[in-house]
């Protein structure tokens, strides 16, 4: 067994008994081709959480100075993340996102590019609207439904795959496509916060 299969699995369970993990619609991902999974972040534990419940492998870009800690500079690589440095356009980071999509893999991205302070959703920056855009991917918004509070309930949404197509041949900006990606993820978080 493999570290990200020995994760998924220690991840799952733990959700499973703390937090009392409610997964809706992880047969939204295709079974095929590469996909854009895009969340909100509302916790450190938000990575783990999507990729636990999700059926494909993902591969998540996380922050540069995770690779600088001891025992994740180690592990991160050997479950497919990779780095991107915060604030500057990071081509290295957007190639192998890109590199990622066009192999049929799945990225998993947070839009926001940090974690929400009050759990309000913010603003999507332009790098999910530029992978939306580049690759022949579908976007899966994602939505995580907390506060991660032990033994209450913390709810995962995977909704339906979105065919950006018509955004590719109408020429539209990676600051359109992003937006259009949070509206999809905002109203995801609309729809089950109340269930």
């Amino acid at each position: 067994m493999d570290l990200y299969t020995f994760g998924k699995n220690l991840f799952k369970s733990y959700f499973s008994v703390f937090y009392r993990i409610e997964v809706i619609g992880a047969d939204n991902l295709p079974k095929d081709g590469g996909i854009l999974l895009c969340s909100n972040h509302i916790n450190n534990l938000d990575p783990p959480l999507v990729g636990a419940c999700a059926p494909r492998r993902v591969h998540f870009m996380a922050k540069a100075e995770l690779f600088n800690v001891p025992l994740l500079k180690h592990a991160l690589p050997r479950v497919g993340a990779f780095p991107v440095k915060r604030g500057m356009s990071d081509k290295q980071a957007l190639r192998s996102g890109l590199s990622i999509l066009k192999e049929n893999k799945v990225l998993g991205l947070f839009p926001e590019g940090t974690r929400s302070k009050n759990g309000e959703l913010g603003k999507g920056l332009a790098g999910a609207g530029f992978f939306a855009l580049r690759t022949d991917a579908y976007i899966v918004p994602c939505a995580i439904i907390g506060p991660y509070k032990l033994f209450n309930k913390v709810k995962i949404i995977y909704g339906e795959p979105i065919d950006f197509t018509e955004f590719r041949e109408q020429k539209k900006s990676v600051e359109e496509a992003t937006e259009y990606i949070m509206n999809s993820i905002k109203s995801l978080i609309d729809q089950h916060s109340n269930d």
